[in-house]
């Protein structure tokens, strides 16, 4: 039934009932917030560039959309590879079983080829994965957590935060970043000011600790207090994770870095442990051009938790 909708691309008009599509579709929550503030960032402020942003009218009415983020990545030698991040997908509860998730992200991939970009990524859930392999997208890695209990017994603020009264506000500093090992989002001062300052919902604090600038997301987990150790500009070692921890007055800290980095190394050093079941996602990816590396293999990537969280 492909004809009874039109792949057409995203007015800024459309906004308001994209909106309600993505409400209808995916509900909403204090985490996942559909709000115009929050798409704004994403989509039109991202210093990578306007998402590939596509939906389907069905006779004046939006039937479903489908939202490509750009993203930027550099190789250990320090070559640019364009990216983006299937990031936002949703159809109306009226027209389920169309092929309109498909039909969307097979037109957004013509657009992304079209303009020179070199590589898709993106996590998706157990549900959703399946539709992404038929599609051509292989596994990378699963993404496991990175736990660190704290103060189980305690009682969680309601002001998120209070879990870090030794953070400030962040700023796009000019904390230098390590070496990239792999596939690794450039922390420019000017990507720190659009993910960590200028984010409207997350709330992130920073804690400058040495050379390195940690930024950290506080949240209320079910009651509990969770800060997410998000991002990390500069070098850190384990003694710079045990202070990043003594900074946050919450029940555990959370985290994710690739495997083999400095900083996952440093965080299980300082006794954050794996717990792979924790978080149920799996990192896949599809080289739209030829690249110098497997993009397949988990060793090629060299990402944290920002760069993989549902923003």
């Amino acid at each position: 039934m492909a004809d009874a909708y039109e792949v057409r691309e995203f007015r800024d008009s459309d906004l308001g009932e994209v909106l309600d599509v993505m409400r209808a579709s995916l509900g909403e929550s204090d985490v996942n917030q559909r709000t115009e503030a929050l798409f704004r960032w994403k989509h039109f402020d991202n210093p990578f560039g306007r998402s590939i942003i596509l939906v389907a009218d069905a006779g004046g009415r939006i039937a479903g959309l489908r939202a490509f983020m750009r993203w930027e990545l550099r190789d250990p030698k320090g070559a640019v590879v364009r990216a983006v991040r299937p990031v936002d997908t949703a159809t109306h509860p009226d027209f389920q079983r169309m092929g309109i998730f498909r039909n969307l992200t097979m037109a957004a991939l013509d657009v992304a080829r079209s303009d020179g970009t070199n590589l898709v990524f993106n996590t998706p859930n157990a549900q959703s994965g399946a539709g992404y392999r038929k599609m051509g997208w292989s596994d990378v890695q699963p993404i496991g957590a990175l736990v660190r209990p704290k103060r189980p017994w305690r009682r969680s603020p309601a002001d998120r935060s209070l879990l870090i009264p030794g953070g400030r506000a962040p700023t796009a500093s000019d904390a230098l970043d390590r070496p990239a090992t792999g596939l690794r989002t450039p922390r420019t001062a000017d990507y720190r000011r659009w993910r960590f300052v200028q984010h409207p919902t997350a709330g992130y604090r920073m804690v400058e600790l040495g050379s390195a600038s940690v930024y950290l997301r506080p949240n209320v987990r079910s009651g509990r207090g969770e800060v997410v150790v998000s991002d990390i500009a500069g070098t850190v070692d384990a003694a710079q994770f045990r202070e990043a921890a003594r900074a946050a007055d919450a029940h555990y800290l959370v985290t994710w870095f690739s495997h083999g980095s400095t900083e996952r190394r440093a965080a299980i050093t300082s006794g954050f442990v794996p717990v792979p079941r924790l978080v149920a996602l799996t990192q896949v990816a599809l080289p739209l051009t030829d690249l110098d590396m497997d993009v397949h293999d988990p060793t090629s990537w060299d990402l944290s938790t920002g760069d993989l969280e549902l923003l």
